[in-house]
């Protein structure tokens, strides 16, 4: 059989429409990308820069703060789209917002600790009775700090003075002097013990490895289930690169860092980010350990009931875009 000329020009254009049709979809679709500016967000602001998710055809507006309870809250509000934080703030946001995971980016467990002026000469946590602790309130680090860490060490509320402020001001309130301790993240952390003005006292490791999860709102899953796959399929490609190519990796988040003024060797730097574990997945006992971290935040009445874990973690996505991948 023969195709005439018009027929053939049909065909031909099916052909295309049905090869770009993918990335034509996605080029109406902008993502409101939440990320923290500590080192939990940074895989977050390296795909950001990579060009990958221009590569799938997906634009993004990026919003970056000081904390991931803050992305939530901006989703909760539903002012972004997509964000990373960890449990517990997963969980609060599910409560208020209906926020679902869709995916697990990495561990950060390494990467939080509990830093004591260095002038003190404390050595464990019994020793921070009486004391000014810098937390950041309402965080994932913060309250299983006041809700977990504390307790277990027999520090109650009120045996220690919270004072609340951002994590990236903390190591200048402990140069001012005008905290003890600060419970923080990379690569402050890093940057305190360089610069001589707190020793780590301990590591969230041993109590919580933190899986960070990737949530999105409801409303951008029910408006752009496609966009979430193609997104994920973008961060297998970025975990390759913390893989293959760290030193990219790291050059790229350097830059971040030093734009912002702070004044660190790359030494400090790589050996902050070698505490971060980068592995998006969706691993299959997360649930229980939700549930634990659930349990918690009922038991001190910060959520109203534990989640349905059906709505609140979505491995569909991930299983979608691996299967593409």
């Amino acid at each position: 059989m023969t195709l005439s000329r018009r027929n053939y020009l049909v065909a031909s254009a099916t052909l295309l429409a049905a090869a770009i049709a993918p990335r034509a979809a996605f080029s109406q679709t902008t993502i409101r990308q939440g990320y923290q500016t500590n080192l939990w967000g940074m895989p977050t602001y390296y795909l950001l820069r990579s060009g990958l998710l221009e590569k799938r055809g997906l634009k993004f507006e990026e919003f970056g703060v000081p904390s991931g309870n803050l992305t939530m809250q901006q989703m909760v509000a539903r002012q972004v789209d997509l964000g990373t934080y960890a449990g517990p703030s997963l969980i609060l946001g599910h409560d208020k917002g209906g926020l679902v995971a869709i995916a697990q980016i990495e561990h950060v467990g390494k990467t939080a600790s509990v830093m004591v002026r260095k002038d003190l000469g404390l050595t464990r946590m019994e020793q921070l009775k009486g004391l000014k602790i810098a937390n950041q309130t309402g965080s994932s680090v913060g309250n299983i700090f006041v809700d977990q860490i504390a307790p277990a060490h027999g520090l109650k509320k009120g045996d220690y003075q919270e004072v609340r402020m951002d994590v990236n001001n903390m190591i200048t309130a402990l140069s001012a002097r005008t905290v003890d301790v600060m419970v923080n993240v990379e690569p402050y952390n890093a940057i305190a013990e360089a610069d001589g003005l707190a020793v780590k006292i301990m590591n969230y490791w041993d109590v919580d490895k933190m899986p960070v999860f990737m949530a999105a709102t409801p409303d951008f899953i029910a408006k752009s289930p496609d966009a979430v796959v193609a997104y994920l399929k973008a961060w297998l490609e970025v975990a390759r690169d913390f893989k293959d190519n760290p030193a990219k990796v790291a050059d790229a988040i350097y830059a971040f860092y030093t734009s912002k003024g702070y004044t660190l060797s790359q030494d400090t730097f790589r050996k902050a980010m070698s505490f971060v574990d980068v592995n998006p997945g969706f691993p299959p006992d997360l649930q229980p350990y939700m549930q634990e971290q659930a349990e918690i935040l009922l038991r001190e009445k910060k959520i109203a009931a534990i989640p349905d874990w059906r709505k609140a973690l979505r491995p569909d996505f991930m299983e979608k875009a691996r299967a593409g991948a």
